[in-house]
C-alpha cells in the first residue's frame, strides 16, 4: 500500500481576483504533490476558496448584488486562474458548500456542549479587511498590526472559545514537535508575540453582519471566519463531528502540510491546533509559512495600483515558464520579487540559455550526424565521468531540498546540472569530433550522454514545467524516468530515434517588446475604466447601483469645462486627448475612450460636464487629469452630457 501524503493550501478569501503572489501557493503546492506522486506517494492535494464574513457582504452590497452571487462569481475566477496554471488538486473546496456549512454548525454546538465556548460581548478593535479582532496594545501607531489599515470599535454579543485552556499543550506540543512550523523564525514569533504573552480568548460569532453560517442554536450569531474557515480542511475529507467521519478523513488526515502565507501563520499554528485539540483531532504533522512575493519592494494590493494577475503574464510568458519563475525566484524564508523585467531575464537566461540551449544542441547534432539514431559506444574518456557524478547526483540533492520547501535551492540544483551538460558540450566539442571519421564512436557516445542528461533532468522538470517537460521528452522519444531510477545513467535503449524536426521550445523574449505590449494592455485597462462600461438593460436592472447620500454625493467635483484642442492618441484608435478650460489658471488634459462617436474636429468648441477631482492616471503616455461625463443608451452608444445653455467654463454641477 502506498504511503499517503495529504497537502493543502489556504483556502482563497473570494473578495477579488487573485493576484500572482496569492497565485505562487497553489504553483508551489501543485509542485510538491506532483514530485511527491512520482515518488511514489499516495497524494492528495486540496485547495479552494473562502467566501463567508463582513468584508464579503460589504463587497457585495457595494456591487448591488447578493453576497452568494459575489462568491459564486469569484470562487469560479479563482478556480479558473488555478486550472490555467496547471495546478493538480484533488478537491476544490468552497466554505458555502452545504457539507461544509453543516459540519462547521455540528463542531460549534460539540465545541459549546462541552464548555469550550461561552457567550461574552466583546468589544474592542476590528480590522475588516483581516476580520481580525486587536486589543489597544497590539495595534501599530492605531493600526491593524497585519496589514497597516484603520480599525473600528465594535461593540457586541459574541461566543468566545477558551483558548487559554489550551496554551500550556500547545507549547508543549511546540517543544516536541520542533519541526511542527518551519521556518523556525515563523515559530518564534508564535512563541514570543501570542503565547508566552498569554492566549486570549478568541471571538468566533458575530451579529453585526449576517453573511455566515448561523449558529445552530443561536441563529441570530454567525460563525466567525476563522472557525469556519480553518475547518475546510478536516471538512473536505469526510469530516464528522458526531463521530461518523468518512474513509478520505481515516485515510488521509493528519495532514502531511499546510501550505500557507506568512501573513495567516497565528491562525494555523494557535487557533487551529487548539480547536484541533479540543475535537480530540490529530494535529497536522507540518505548517510552512510561506513569504511575500513582493513588487517594486512592496505587498501587492489593489488599493497600491501595483497588482500583477497571473493570466496577464501567462498571456505574455507561457503557463510553464511563469510557473518557473514563481518555482525559481522565491526564497525559502525571505520575501521574493515579482516584475515584468525579471520574468523576461529568468526565461532569457535559464529556460532559453541553459535548459533550451542544451536540448536545442543537442537534438540538432543528433540529427545531423547520425539522422536523430541514439547510441551509446562505450568510448568513453575521464570527463563523461565527471557529467554522470553529476547527473545522478542531483535527484538525491533536488527530493532533500523540496522536503525542506528550499524549492527554488532544489531548482538551482536541476539547472546547474544543466549548466554541466552545456559545459560538456564545450569540453567535447562534437563538432570537432565530426570531422574525424575515426573518432564518429566516440562522437555518438558523447550525444548519448547528452541525451541521457536531458532525459533525467527533464524527468525531474516535470514537477516544476509539467507540460514542456513532457515535450522535451518526447521531443527524445522518452517518457518520465521512474525517480526511483533517476541515479542510475544508461537507461536510455541505444538505437532510439528522436525527433526529425523538434519544436523550439523555448524562445528568447524581446524585452522591449513586451514591455509595449504590457504598456499597452495597462493603458486599455485604464482608458475603460475612465468610460462607464456598456451593459445591457435587463443587466442593470437585475444589479442596481447601491444608493448613496449627499455626502457621498458631495464628494464628486462636477464642472463645466470647454474644449479648446482635441487630437486622436497614436496607436490608440479608441482614444481621443482634449485640452479644457475649467476655469483655471491652466487648462486641463482628458483622455477619453470616445473615438468610436466623436472626431476631434466635432469635440472642438463643445461644453462637456467634467469629473474635476477625478485622481490623474497615465493612459498611453499621457497624464489624464479628469473624465468627460456621456450618456449611453441601450446598444452601447455614447453622447456627451452638457449644459442645456451656454454657462461659464468652471461653473460646478450641483
Amino acid at each position: 500500500m502506498k504511503e499517503k501524503y495529504y497537502i493543502t493550501t489556504a483556502i482563497a478569501y473570494t473578495s477579488a481576483k487573485p493576484h500572482i503572489g496569492n497565485t505562487y501557493e497553489i504553483v508551489l503546492a501543485d509542485l510538491l504533490a506532483r514530485f511527491k506522486r512520482k515518488q511514489g506517494y499516495d497524494v492528495r492535494l486540496q485547495t479552494g476558496t473562502d467566501e463567508h464574513g463582513e468584508k464579503i457582504q460589504q463587497k457585495a452590497e457595494a456591487a448591488g448584488v447578493s453576497p452568494k452571487e459575489y462568491v459564486d462569481k469569484t470562487a469560479a475566477e479563482i478556480k479558473r486562474i488555478w486550472d490555467l496554471m496547471n495546478s493538480s488538486y484533488d478537491k476544490f473546496i468552497r466554505t458555502t458548500d452545504e457539507y461544509h456549512e453543516k459540519q462547521v454548525q455540528e463542531i460549534f454546538e460539540r465545541l459549546l456542549k462541552q464548555g469550550d465556548i461561552y457567550k461574552g460581548e466583546y468589544k474592542g478593535w476590528y480590522c475588516t479587511p483581516c476580520e481580525s479582532f486587536w486589543t489597544e496594545s497590539q495595534l501599530v501607531d492605531g493600526k491593524c498590526p497585519d496589514c497597516g489599515r484603520e480599525v473600528k470599535m465594535a461593540k457586541e454579543e459574541a461566543y468566545f472559545f477558551k483558548m487559554s485552556k489550551y496554551a500550556d499543550k500547545l507549547m508543549q506540543y511546540y517543544e516536541e514537535h520542533p519541526d511542527f512550523i518551519v521556518p523556525v523564525s515563523r515559530k518564534n514569533e508564535m512563541v514570543n508575540n501570542f503565547l508566552r504573552p498569554g492566549l486570549q480568548d478568541l471571538c468566533i460569532s458575530r451579529t453585526s453582519f449576517s453573511w455566515g453560517i448561523p449558529v445552530k442554536s443561536d441563529p441570530r450569531h454567525v460563525v466567525y471566519v476563522w472557525l469556519d474557515a480553518l475547518t475546510n480542511y478536516i471538512t473536505g475529507l469526510g469530516y464528522d463531528a458526531n463521530g461518523n467521519s468518512g474513509e478520505l478523513y481515516k485515510k488521509y488526515w493528519p495532514a502531511d502540510v499546510h501550505i500557507i502565507g506568512k501573513d495567516i501563520v497565528r491562525f494555523h499554528t494557535i487557533y487551529w491546533p487548539i480547536f484541533l485539540m479540543a475535537l480530540g483531532e490529530p494535529l497536522p504533522k507540518q505548517i510552512y509559512g510561506h513569504p511575500w512575493l513582493l513588487q517594486d519592494g512592496g505587498k501587492m494590493s489593489k488599493s497600491k495600483g501595483n497588482v500583477i494577475y497571473a493570466d496577464d503574464l501567462v498571456d505574455v510568458f507561457g503557463v510553464d515558464p511563469v510557473r518557473y519563475f514563481l518555482l525559481a525566484q522565491m526564497p525559502f524564508d525571505n520575501d521574493g520579487q515579482v516584475s515584468w523585467e525579471a520574468v523576461c531575464e529568468t526565461v532569457n537566461s535559464e529556460l532559453a540559455n541553459v535548459y533550451g540551449n542544451l536540448v536545442k544542441r543537442t537534438l540538432a547534432m543528433n540529427n545531423k550526424y547520425f539522422g536523430g539514431v541514439v547510441a551509446d559506444k562505450g568510448v568513453k574518456e575521464p570527463v563523461d565521468d565527471d557529467l554522470k557524478a553529476v547527473v545522478t547526483g542531483m535527484y538525491g540533492k533536488v527530493a532533500a531540498k523540496i522536503d525542506a520547501y528550499r524549492v527554488a535551492d532544489a531548482l538551482e540544483d536541476l539547472m546547474n546540472m544543466f549548466r554541466r551538460a552545456n559545459k560538456y558540450i564545450d569540453e567535447t566539442a562534437p563538432w570537432a569530433l565530426a570531422k574525424d571519421e575515426s573518432k564518429k564512436d566516440r562522437l555518438a557516445t558523447v550525444l548519448y550522454n547528452l541525451t541521457e542528461t536531458i532525459i533525467i533532468g527533464s524527468s525531474v522538470m516535470t514537477c516544476f514545467m509539467p507540460t514542456l517537460a513532457e515535450k522535451v521528452l518526447s521531443q527524445c522519444s522518452a517518457t518520465c524516468r521512474d525517480f526511483k531510477d533517476l541515479d542510475k545513467f544508461g537507461l536510455l535503449e541505444s538505437g532510439t530515434r528522436t525527433a526529425e524536426n523538434p519544436e523550439t521550445l523555448f524562445e528568447r523574449v524581446d524585452v522591449k517588446a513586451v514591455t509595449e505590449k504590457v504598456n499597452k494592455m495597462y493603458e486599455e485597462r485604464n482608458a475603460a475604466k475612465a468610460q462607464p462600461a456598456p451593459a445591457k438593460a435587463e443587466e442593470k436592472e437585475e444589479s442596481a447601483p447601491a444608493e448613496i447620500t449627499i455626502d457621498d454625493f458631495a464628494k464628486v467635483q462636477l464642472k463645466v469645462g470647454k474644449v479648446l484642442e482635441c487630437r486622436k492618441v497614436e496607436k490608440a484608435d479608441k482614444l481621443l486627448c482634449s485640452t479644457i478650460d475649467l476655469g483655471e489658471e491652466k487648462p486641463r488634459t482628458i483622455v477619453s475612450g470616445i473615438a468610436k462617436w466623436y472626431t476631434p474636429e466635432e469635440m472642438v468648441g463643445k461644453n462637456v460636464v467634467v469629473v474635476a477631482n477625478l485622481k490623474p492616471v497615465k493612459l498611453r503616455g499621457i497624464l489624464s487629469e479628469g473624465m468627460v461625463l456621456c450618456a449611453e443608451d441601450k446598444d452601447g452608444n455614447l453622447k456627451l452630457v452638457a449644459p442645456e445653455a451656454a454657462i461659464a467654463a468652471g461653473s460646478e454641477i450641483r
